[in-house]
């Protein structure tokens, strides 16, 4: 702002002396606060879609075998309750969710919504899908029909198969052990969460860990439409890109 404002003056003082500096400073903040004003009104917007869209999305998936478990409902207040939503956002949560169950419900254009919100950002897709398996999921079974959709869902992202198979890996692998590593985290699921060959290099496996860590981080993120709400998600996930390079290293290291 600074610096806009320092043009500003300057400018103006080049035009019209000391009058031109002070109006010239003057254009400049102003010209300053609108920009801010319209970037930040901008990530707003793209964050309430993303939000939006997110339980819309999960509505029609959990629909998609043909009924709403209670286990898949429970899953979505839980989700509601780790995003720390206000009372007035859980309320339009249930109305998105809602709306997603529907017969009428366009998922296509819904999915194009996220792809307005998500661009090029691989990372934040990705989030919206952990989010979509993990409640699909919640019940334990994963249906057939339900599989359809999710494929259907990532298509319709331009998500690749290797993809869902890390978010699916991430989702197998549970919780955390006594060493800091998911319990339930197979040697190959570790490889596939890095989105790397079993027989990749140590070299390659590194600069793979380093750059998923780096598109996965919580404020760049956030920069790109991530809810703030969503932000212990994005940890969460860096978290388990972390535990399965780990694994990785473990296994190698006990195997040199």
């Amino acid at each position: 702002m600074v610096i806009a404002i320092v043009i500003g003056a300057l400018l103006g003082y080049l035009i019209g002396d000391l009058v031109g500096l002070l109006i010239g400073g003057g254009l400049g903040y102003w010209l300053i606060r609108r920009l801010r004003k319209a970037v930040i009104g901008k990530l707003a917007g793209a964050q309430s879609q993303f939000l939006e869209s997110t339980f819309a999305v999960m509505g029609c998936m959990c629909k998609a075998d043909g009924q709403v478990t209670e286990d898949e409902l429970e899953a979505s207040r839980q989700l509601w309750e780790r995003l720390r939503l206000t009372e007035a956002q859980r309320a339009k949560a249930r109305e998105d969710f809602t709306r997603g169950k529907r017969d009428d419900f366009d998922l296509e254009a819904e999915l194009a919504k996220v792809r307005g919100v998500v661009g090029s950002q691989r990372a934040l897709m990705q989030v919206f899908m952990q989010v979509q398996l993990a409640a699909i999921a919640a019940d334990g079974t994963l249906h057939p029909a339900e599989h359809d959709m999710l494929l259907r869902v990532a298509r319709g992202l331009g998500c690749s198969e290797a993809e869902i198979e890390q978010i699916e890996a991430m989702l197998r692998g549970g919780g955390a052990g006594a060493d800091g590593a998911p319990e339930g985290l197979s040697l190959e699921d570790a490889y596939r969460v890095l989105g790397v060959e079993e027989d990749a290099s140590d070299a390659e496996i590194k600069k793979a860990y380093r750059r998923l860590m780096s598109q996965n981080h919580p404020d760049k993120l956030a920069g790109k439409g991530l809810p703030e709400s969503m932000r212990e998600m994005a940890k969460e996930r860096t978290s388990e890109i972390s535990n399965a390079y780990e694994r990785i290293k473990k296994a190698r290291d006990a195997a040199a």
